[in-house]
């Protein structure tokens, strides 16, 4: 839609929208989405037959809680930037913080490891391919989140398909959680950013044809 049009709609005295859309287009779009991408896990991959012993470790529940974390804050940027005219304000503080954090957690394991122990701690046996699961995983949810988005009002549409991308992404993560064995932090630092940096690249790239209205 271009801008004269939007106003002469705006001053004909056009219905009001839905007070509630934004909320309900993206319970859709994450339902749906979260769905789609667990189905994909379900008959690709499937869940790591260890999953009972692994719960019982500190680890896994922190594996779980970064990528969770990430979506958190990219949930509030995306849907921030589906309005127009919207700041982000702290949003990027909050997205930085669980990578800082897993960071962080990564050189303390790495500098109290071993030499020889720590090519391992970094490339785990996975990650030639955990970052291409990862992006492939997040596909149903970043489809469905482009489609909320989409029948919103965005105005910064690189942005804003970044912030999507990036939500998508870590949902990926976190599903992908779930199969994968690797749980060393400097593994996640490097490998889980990667996978969720990789929809929220193409994100950026696609969102101002996507988006545009």
């Amino acid at each position: 839609m271009k801008t004269d049009e939007l106003i002469t709609m705006l001053a004909s005295g056009a219905e009001a929208a839905e007070p509630h859309a934004l909320r309900h287009r993206y319970a859709l779009a994450l339902g749906w989405g979260a769905f789609g991408t667990t189905l994909l896990l379900t008959i690709l991959l499937g869940v790591r037959p260890d999953i009972a012993e692994a719960a019982r470790l500190p680890m896994f529940w922190m594996k779980l809680a970064f990528p969770a974390a990430l979506a958190a804050g990219a949930l509030l940027a995306t849907i921030r930037l589906s309005r127009p005219g919207a700041r982000l304000g702290h949003v990027p503080a909050a997205i930085a913080a669980p990578v800082l954090a897993v960071w962080l957690l990564a050189a303390i394991v790495l500098l109290g490891a071993a030499p020889a122990e720590r090519p391992h701690l970094v490339f785990g046996d996975t990650w030639a391919y955990c970052p291409i699961l990862i992006a492939a995983l997040s596909v149903p949810l970043f489809g469905a989140l482009l489609w909320a988005m989409k029948g919103l009002a965005p105005t910064q549409f690189a942005l804003a398909g970044a912030a999507a991308g990036l939500l998508a992404g870590a949902g990926g993560a976190l599903i992908y959680s779930l199969h994968c064995v690797e749980m060393a932090a400097p593994f996640l630092g490097i490998w889980y950013v990667l996978g969720m940096s990789i929809p929220a690249a193409v994100g950026a790239a696609i969102g101002p044809s996507v988006l545009r209205w």
